[in-house]
């Protein structure tokens, strides 16, 4: 079950989750989009839910004042790609494309977001693929499937079957970053579990994991910030 409220002012929208499984009051703002969600007990009253919301008001304020401000990209702005900014830049083709350091845009008069998601996203394809294939070959095993998605909460995941899911936003981070969560779904072919023996797997197909797992914790939210539309 889930509605939402509005309390203070300016206003600040709450969705309010009931859980079977809630033993007490979860607040949450997410680092994605600033969406402010409260999960509760399935039994308690929604006056208590309330009550526990003004008394954290202060730190909802707080903690969205903290977040980085969303990019609307636009000609002359720049967007991070394989971990390196470029500029936007005005051109003549149908697609984007790469140019040295910019990437030129077509002029269509409508908005650059949904262009520029389906060409990161084609990227994303041109490294992802070939990198798990290789990866997988590494480990004695197949990939059944792979998909991009704009997925909010999570870099990646690995079915029973052997099917694969990346965000294509990876694509804007440190290649060594994409190839962190590669070798992290890769292993779970192996291991479906994040046990030591997983860890060591990611090792082996990644020594060097731990530096790029925490730059993708410490700066991941800020591949979020572009507001791009999720290509068809």
């Amino acid at each position: 079950m889930k509605r939402t409220i509005q309390i203070g002012q300016p206003e600040l929208t709450v969705e309010l989750r009931r859980s079977s499984r809630a033993r007490r009051y979860s607040l949450r703002v997410s680092a994605v989009d600033g969406k402010i969600s409260l999960t509760m007990p399935a039994g308690a009253r929604e006056k208590a839910a309330l009550d526990f919301l003004h008394q954290h008001e202060r730190w909802l304020r707080d903690k969205l004042a903290g977040q980085p401000e969303p990019v609307i990209p636009a000609i002359g702005e720049s967007l991070p790609l394989r971990g390196k900014r470029h500029l936007l830049v005005a051109g003549t083709s149908r697609a984007p494309v790469i140019v040295g350091d910019e990437i030129h845009v077509p002029q269509t008069g409508k908005p650059l977001g949904p262009p520029l998601a389906a060409f990161l996203k084609l990227q994303a394809r041109n490294d992802i693929v070939p990198l798990c294939d290789i990866l997988a070959a590494r480990v004695n095993r197949k990939v059944s499937r792979i998909s991009l998605r704009d997925t909010r909460s999570r870099w990646g995941s690995c079915t029973e079957n052997g099917c694969l899911m990346f965000s294509w936003r990876l694509v804007m981070a440190p290649p060594e970053v994409l190839h962190y969560v590669v070798a992290h779904e890769v292993a779970h072919l192996v291991e479906m579990n994040h046990s030591p023996a997983f860890w060591r797997v990611v090792e082996q197909l990644d020594p060097d994991f731990q530096t790029w797992r925490g730059w993708l914790r410490a700066n991941g939210a800020q591949l979020h910030r572009y507001r791009l539309a999720v290509p068809s």
